[in-house]
């Protein structure tokens, strides 16, 4: 049998020569990258859900903000809502020993996840869906649905958390910076501050005011509401990705007492919102 191997003209030299420039070096990492994605996902697919699986947060009495207390319970309420056992874990870093900076973040075996969104991938890659048996209609307004709660609902918790004085000063200052001591509560709050500025400028929220701000809640509790309609769930008599991810910022909104209550006096202008948040919990959530 003929040898298959690949002979470049003028041989390796000329290879490495005209080929291994930096320009090509995408080319060559592109398998490489791929390589890993798939094996990622395979290792993911493999591994059965471990019995001692962990959600990482911050502190829930005296630390955890609106914002993360919202992206929580949402992980929460979707891990329960799929059965899968997990321990959890409340930490004052929490948002430091994230991967992403971001909470929460679970520990299954090998493998460290935060977000809702990853964290819902990461398990699908087990061959756990709880919303398999939407259509493909069905499903592409789950996702769109997903898209609007989590960007309203939380800009929204940010803005009022950072941006509005007098949450800032009665309650952000005061918990975020709580369990770190003198000068370094300053400087993470101060930091913290100008990052959530930042990104929500880059959003296009930079500018807005409170009447702005208000009223974007306002229009994406109608669109909810209005999906919801009379059903139990948005898309039937079980719940979806989508329910857990308005309970967790429903549910944390009517929860939290802020300066004012804005937020929460709107969710309360919504009872289908209100009744979907004492359903769920009153399912997944009670002892």
């Amino acid at each position: 049998m003929e040898d298959e191997n690949i002979a470049f003209p003028g041989g390796f030299l000329y290879f490495a020569e005209h080929f291994g420039h930096k320009k090509y070096n995408l080319i060559w990492k592109m398998p490489s990258v791929l390589l890993a994605e798939s094996l990622a996902v395979d290792l993911e697919g493999q591994e059965q859900w471990p019995e001692d699986a962990k959600l990482y947060q911050p502190l829930q009495k005296n630390q955890i903000l609106l914002p993360d207390y919202s992206n929580c319970l949402a992980v929460q309420a979707y891990l329960k809502m799929n059965g899968l056992k997990f321990e959890i874990i409340e930490k004052h870093n929490a948002e430091f020993m994230s991967p992403s900076g971001r909470v929460p973040f679970i520990k299954c075996g090998a493998f460290i996840v935060s977000e809702l969104e990853p964290i819902i991938k990461f398990v699908n890659n087990k061959g756990i869906n709880i919303s398999e048996r939407l259509n493909k209609s069905e499903r592409s307004d789950m996702i769109a649905y997903m898209s609007l709660a989590n960007n309203i609902f939380l800009n929204a918790e940010l803005f009022m958390s950072w941006c509005d004085i007098d949450t800032y000063e009665n309650v952000t200052w005061h918990r975020y910076g709580s369990v770190f001591a003198w000068p370094l509560n300053y400087l993470v709050t101060w930091q913290k501050k100008r990052a959530v500025k930042n990104k929500l400028a880059a959003l296009g929220w930079g500018k807005k005011d409170m009447k702005q701000v208000l009223e974007d809640v306002q229009n994406c509790c109608t669109s909810l509401s209005e999906r919801l309609d009379n059903n139990d769930y948005f898309f039937g008599d079980q719940p979806t990705e989508l329910d857990a991810l308005v309970f967790g910022h429903v549910f944390s909104i009517l929860a939290t007492l802020l300066p004012g209550n804005k937020l929460a006096t709107i969710v309360q202008g919504y009872p289908n919102l209100v009744n979907l948040c004492k359903r769920i919990e009153r399912r997944y959530f009670k002892l």
